[in-house]
């Protein structure tokens, strides 16, 4: 039977993967409130159409930055893929570039800048940067992604410190790896996946490793990367640092408060993402959606403003458009897609994404997202009052899959 949508991907990930793995893309921080109020505050939006209107055809290409998007989203950067799939981001790499949208590849890839370059040599490719305290380390993956055209950089900058993620915690998923019988135990249930991990080796953090020159890198610095345990000193005054040695557009990732948005303009950031790390990094923080507007408003058309933050279906793709947003980042969508089938199981994610996000907008009667604005939007409706044990919504949906 064909996978018709993303929680379909989802479900059948969680059981291709050994539960660790699994978990790790899928789990919030602390109580995951934020990751389920980013579907919740996405769910809750209403969309209003305008009928009797020429949809005859329908372009949901974007541009930004100079390169023409096939669809108004891209691929979110995503740390330790490779434990999906190994060689994952060069895959989700290749299906960005099936897809004609770009992929933006972690720090905390498990694949080389130069080999995910050399396997997408077509790809709008842009580097994903976390500053570590050894900052000589950031500057050389700064410099590698240019050599190599990466065409921008994205600073996350909402990782001081990792949030709690219990998930994580309970499996000890940390550096070294602590594996508990359990684990063990449900790794091996998972015949496929562990073949392909057997043959690979388990993956390791690929642009942390010596380079070319030999520079040696800490083993601090790799458990730094893991637990996204960043450079606290860092402020708006080193995006002058990293101006020095790039060139290109440079986005600001991980803001959610207005005036976070005027300092990035005032800074001299080409872009931001709207961003709670998916819900990752602080609990209590507010859904992406819900911050959107104030954070447009505050860029005042300056800046291009992104968002990611609980993508699953074009009609998410279309709200984040009509209130503002340029275009959106996916990270758990496609790499479902890449657990379910490899990099054609992400490439069918990004097309049944880009499907999606056409069909709503013809319904809604816009033939360009420059067409969409808020008056598409309604008043969000009552939140759901589906719970499990005074839980969050999210934990029935969990236990039904």
């Amino acid at each position: 039977m064909p996978l018709l949508n993303v929680e379909e991907h989802r479900r059948r990930a969680r059981r291709m993967l050994p539960r660790l793995v699994f978990d790790y893309v899928d789990g919030g921080a602390e109580d995951e409130r934020c990751l389920q109020r980013n579907r919740d505050a996405l769910e809750q939006l209403p969309l209003i159409p305008e009928c009797l209107r020429d949809t005859s055809t329908v372009d949901i290409g974007i541009e930004l930055f100079g390169r023409r998007w096939r669809a108004p989203f891209a691929v979110a950067p995503i740390g330790l893929a490779g434990l999906v799939r190994p060689g994952a981001d060069a895959l989700l790499a290749r299906a960005a570039q099936g897809a004609g949208v770009p992929f933006v590849l972690s720090t905390a890839s498990n694949t080389r800048i130069e080999d995910v370059r050399a396997a997408a040599p077509d790809a709008a490719l842009w580097m994903q940067l976390y500053v570590m305290g050894e900052r000589a380390i950031a500057e050389r993956i700064v410099r590698r992604a240019r050599a190599a055209g990466f065409e921008a950089l994205v600073l996350t900058v909402d990782v001081p410190v990792s949030g709690l993620r219990e998930r994580d915690l309970r499996h000890g998923f940390r550096l070294p790896m602590r594996l508990t019988p359990a684990t063990v135990l449900d790794m091996a249930r998972h015949p496929a996946w562990l073949m392909r991990l057997a043959r690979s080796g388990m993956p390791q953090f690929a642009n942390l490793l010596p380079d070319d020159d030999g520079a040696p890198v800490s083993a601090q610095a790799q458990a730094a990367l893991l637990s996204r345990t960043m450079d606290r000193r860092l402020t708006w005054e080193s995006l002058a640092w990293l101006r020095k040695l790039w060139d290109g557009p440079l986005l600001v990732k991980g803001l959610l408060g207005a005036e976070d948005a005027r300092r990035a303009v005032r800074h001299g950031a080409d872009g931001i993402v709207v961003s709670n790390h998916g819900g990752r990094q602080l609990d209590a923080a507010p859904a992406s959606i819900a911050v959107l507007p104030a954070m447009v408003d505050a860029a005042g058309g300056r800046i291009p403003v992104l968002m990611d933050g609980g993508i699953r279906r074009g009609s998410d793709v279309v709200k984040a458009l009509a209130l503002g947003a340029r275009g959106v980042l996916a990270g758990r969508a496609p790499l479902y897609g890449l657990a379910c089938g490899g990099e054609q199981g992400a490439l069918s994610v990004l097309q049944l994404l880009a499907q999606e996000t056409e069909r709503t907008m013809t319904l809604l009667g816009a033939t360009h997202a420059a067409e969409l604005g808020p008056r598409h939007v309604g008043r969000p409706e009552p939140p759901p009052k589906d719970t499990l044990q005074g839980k969050p919504a999210i934990y029935a949906a969990r236990a039904a899959a």
